[in-house]
């Protein structure tokens, strides 16, 4: 009964998205209330900030930390450490996000790559999988082939991840994992040989940017990574008034989806928003798509609309291409919405 009931509001709410944002449902819970008060919270936070600051800051606030980890972050994952491989459990719908992010990471490296491995068609790459939790998006990258590195700042989530993967005898010659952070990662590599070249085909960040403390340091530390031409992945949550009804009051509040607290709105960015501060890094995105999930079947599937979820794809800039002017990137990405 709840999960029709729920199925029903949560069609209702995506397919009429204004009406559905701003109606009241039976039970009597106001989405115009919510969305009153929540743009009212917003002015009322700028009109403070501009008091407290007499000359405009045009960095956001959590891009001056210089460390991509917010410890209120790593305490909250820390306590889920041990159920990343529950699939009925928190962490259900990123289980089932892999039918659409591992066909997304895998297609798009073939595109970019000519090497064909029947079988193991990511043999002979390197990926990095920031954030990875438990590994489960690594595992399924390390049997296309690739060969990956997972890092996460939460100690216990790599211990999680090292023993699952320890199961699979195929995984243990392509799958290792590190307990550290991307900025760290990216420090080691000034030491090494060809003064920190890039050492990765291609870096993954799947629902992680959205957790992070400072996304200026994170593309910056992902370009450096990154070998010229290399792919960056990246799924997130766009910010509007829909991700916050969706994301936030349905998803934590309401479906108990994933755990109440574990996004913050003000952590959410739109593609557009994301695209510019990864072009100012050397980057070229090459693709944008929307992703909606369906509380009712528990599956992902792709969208036109970007309004909630979007998976992103760019490359970064090889050397010779650098100081040449291309199209614009606005067009390359609108040619590749579908």
């Amino acid at each position: 009964m709840w999960s029709n009931k729920f199925g029903r509001l949560m069609l209702g709410l995506y397919s009429r998205k204004r009406s559905a944002v701003c109606g009241v449902t039976r039970s009597g819970f106001s989405w115009t209330a919510v969305c009153k008060q929540r743009t009212l919270w917003l002015q009322r936070s700028a009109c403070l900030k501009t008091q407290q600051h007499a000359v405009p800051c045009p960095i956001s606030l959590r891009s001056v930390s210089q460390t991509t980890v917010d410890p209120d972050e790593v305490r909250r994952f820390q306590s889920l450490a041990g159920k990343w491989w529950d699939e009925q459990g928190e962490f259900a719908a990123l289980h089932a996000m892999n039918d659409l992010r591992v066909p997304f990471i895998r297609d798009n490296l073939l595109n970019v790559h000519n090497t064909r491995h029947p079988g193991k068609p990511l043999a002979g790459l390197r990926i990095l999988d920031v954030g990875c939790g438990g590994g489960l998006l690594t595992e399924p990258l390390g049997r296309l082939g690739a060969s990956v590195l997972g890092i996460d700042p939460v100690e216990d989530s790599i211990g999680t991840a090292q023993l699952h993967s320890s199961y699979d005898p195929d995984l243990r010659d392509r799958v290792c994992y590190r307990a550290c952070t991307l900025e760290e990662l990216s420090a080691e590599e000034e030491g090494e040989e060809e003064q920190g070249a890039g050492q990765f085909d291609a870096v993954v960040a799947s629902e992680v940017v959205e957790h992070l403390a400072d996304l200026e340091t994170f593309a910056f530390c992902c370009s450096h990574v990154l070998k010229p031409g290399g792919s960056l992945f990246i799924t997130t949550i766009n910010k509007t008034n829909l991700s916050y009804a969706l994301g936030i009051v349905v998803a934590e509040q309401l479906l108990r989806i994933v755990p109440s607290g574990t996004h913050d709105w003000e952590k959410f960015i739109s593609p557009v928003e994301l695209e510019r501060l990864l072009e100012s890094n050397g980057f070229s995105v090459q693709s944008v798509q929307g992703m909606l999930y369906n509380p009712v079947s528990g599956a992902w599937s792709w969208t036109n609309s970007t309004a909630i979820n979007y998976a992103l794809h760019a490359v970064k800039v090889r050397d010779e291409q650098a100081g040449e002017s291309g199209s614009h990137p606005e067009e390359d990405t609108a040619a590749t919405h579908s």
